[in-house]
C-alpha cells in the first residue's frame, strides 16, 4: 500500500475500531498519531515504497509463577503495550532495520546469517530468526523496516520477545503468504535465543506476544507445550492491569534465579525423575522425610508451590470461562500469597536489608483491604524488580498516586489486556 493511502487509512473507522481494540479508546488519537509518525520517519529513512504497518504487543504473566521450567502450567496476556513497525520489501538480499527505541540502524546480509563470537545483541537476535524460518522450510528475503516500541524494558513484560514476534509476522506475510502459525512464531523467538543469544529461553513469553489475548499453556511436552487461548473479554471487566516497577536489586541475583528451578528438579531427582511435572504432590508429602533430608525444605516448599501454582492456573481458566471473575482475582491473590510464602522469591537472602517486592505487595494489600477490590501479586522471576495489580478502573488513579508517593514518580505503569498477538495492522482493518 502507498504511503499516502496507508496515511489514509489511519483516518478510516475500521482503523480506529481496531486501534480500540489494541490500545483502548482512550488511547486511540495516541496511537494514530503513533503510526503517522513513524510512517514519515520510514519515509525519510527509506523514500516512498509499497508499505505495510505492524504491531506485536508485550506479555504479562497472570499466573503460573516458575512453573514452566519444571514443564506446569501457566496463564499469560498480551497487553496494550507494543511495538509497532512500517515494512517494505526492498528487492535486495539485504535486510535495513532502524529501531527507534534503541537508536540502532543496522543491516542485515541474508548470506551471513552466522552469529557472532560473542552472541549477543539484536543484530544475532535478528540472523537467529531468519536462520529459524530457513531451518523450518520456510522462506525469507529482503525487506526495509522502521520500528518503535513502548514495551517498557526491565519490567517482566518480554520487550525483546515483542520484537522478536514483530519480525516474525514481517517474514511471514511478506514471504510466506501467512503460512506460519503464531505458535511456530514462539519457537522461531525460542531458537534464536537459545542459539544465537545462548539465553536458555523458554516459550512463555514468546507465545504470549504471538498468540495474543489470554493463553494458557501447558508445558508437560515442552518442545509442543498444549497452548489455548480463552475467550474472555477483559476489558468488559472494567478492570486495569498495573505493573509497578519498583527498582532494580542491588545483589547479583542468578544464584536465586537459578535456585528455583534447581531445588524443584532435586525434588523430582528423590524419585528418579527430571521435573516436578514427572511426580505428584501426594508422592512428596508421602514420602516428606525423605525428600527433606535429600533436598532440603525450601526445595521441598518451592515443589508444594509448583503443583497447588498449576491448580491454581486450572482454576483460573475454569474461572473466567464460566464468567466467574472475582473468584478469577481471588486465585491471582492465591498465586501471590503462595509466591511469597511457599516459593519465596519476593527478596533475596543475600540482602535482606533490601525488599522492594515486598514492600510494595504490602503497600498494595493494604490499598485493596481498604477498598476491598482487586488482586496482587509479584510479576516475573523476583527477588527485585516488579509486581502485578489489577484493579477497577475507578480506582486506578488512586492507586497509582498512591503507590508513586511511596516508591517514585513513573513506577507504576496501567495496561490492559489487548485480545490480538503480533499482526500485520492492515490485514486486521479489512
Amino acid at each position: 500500500m502507498k504511503i499516502e493511502e496507508t496515511l489514509s487509512l489511519l483516518e478510516s473507522a475500521q482503523m480506529k475500531h481496531l486501534f480500540q481494540k489494541l490500545y483502548g479508546e482512550a488511547a486511540v488519537e495516541e496511537n494514530k498519531m503513533r503510526y503517522e509518525d513513524l510512517i514519515k520517519k520510514f519515509q525519510t529513512e527509506f523514500g516512498d515504497k509499497d508499505i505495510l504497518l505492524f504491531s506485536s504487543p508485550g506479555r504479562t504473566e497472570i499466573s503460573g509463577n516458575h512453573t514452566d521450567h519444571n514443564y506446569g502450567k501457566v496463564l499469560a496476556g498480551s497487553i496494550n503495550l507494543d511495538c509497532v513497525g512500517v515494512a517494505a520489501k526492498n528487492k535486495s538480499n539485504c535486510i535495513n532495520i532502524v529501531s527507534e527505541t534503541f537508536h540502532q540502524s543496522f543491516t542485515i546480509d541474508l548470506n551471513r546469517l552466522e552469529p557472532s563470537e560473542r552472541m549477543a545483541g539484536t543484530v544475532d537476535l535478528v540472523k537467529g530468526l531468519l536462520k529459524g524460518f530457513l531451518d523450518s522450510g520456510f522462506q525469507v528475503g529482503g525487506f526495509d523496516a522502521y520500528i518503535t516500541s513502548n514495551v517498557i524494558s526491565a519490567a517482566g513484560v518480554s520487550s525483546s520477545a515483542s520484537f522478536e514476534m514483530l519480525l516474525c509476522s514481517i517474514l511471514n506475510t511478506f514471504f510466506n503468504d501467512g503460512r506460519m502459525s503464531t505458535v511456530a512464531y514462539a519457537h522461531i523467538g525460542k531458537y534464536s535465543e537459545n542459539h544465537y543469544w545462548n539465553k536458555a529461553s523458554g516459550l512463555l513469553d514468546q507465545m504470549a506476544c504471538a498468540v495474543g489475548g489470554l493463553i494458557t499453556i501447558d508445558f508437560k511436552e515442552p518442545q509442543n507445550p498444549a497452548v489455548e487461548k480463552i475467550d474472555f473479554d477483559f476489558s468488559s471487566q472494567n478492570h486495569s492491569l498495573i505493573i509497578v516497577n519498583t527498582g532494580k536489586g542491588h545483589a547479583d541475583l542468578s544464584a536465586d534465579y537459578s535456585s528455583v528451578p534447581l531445588e524443584m528438579k532435586k525434588v523430582a531427582e528423590c524419585f528418579g525423575k527430571e521435573v516436578c511435572a514427572q511426580i505428584t504432590e501426594e508422592q512428596v508429602i508421602e514420602h516428606l522425610a525423605q525428600v527433606r533430608e535429600y533436598a532440603g525444605d525450601r526445595a521441598v516448599m518451592r515443589a508444594l508451590h509448583f503443583f497447588e501454582e498449576n491448580k491454581r492456573v486450572d482454576a483460573e481458566v475454569a474461572a473466567l470461562k464460566d464468567n466467574r471473575f472475582q473468584d478469577f482475582l481471588a486465585q491471582i491473590t492465591a498465586s501471590g500469597n503462595s509466591s511469597w510464602k511457599w516459593l519465596q522469591n519476593c527478596y533475596t537472602t543475600a540482602n535482606v536489608e533490601e525488599q522492594g517486592i515486598s514492600i510494595a505487595l504490602a503497600l498494595t494489600e493494604l490499598f485493596i483491604a481498604e477498598k476491598k477490590k482487586g488482586a496482587c501479586r509479584i510479576h516475573g522471576g523476583g527477588f527485585a524488580g516488579v509486581i502485578m495489580a489489577m484493579l477497577p478502573n475507578d480506582l486506578v488513579d488512586e492507586y497509582v498516586e498512591y503507590i508513586e508517593k511511596a516508591l517514585g514518580e513513573g513506577s507504576a505503569y496501567r495496561m490492559s489486556i489487548r485480545p490480538y498477538g503480533a499482526v500485520c495492522v492492515n490485514e486486521m482493518s479489512v
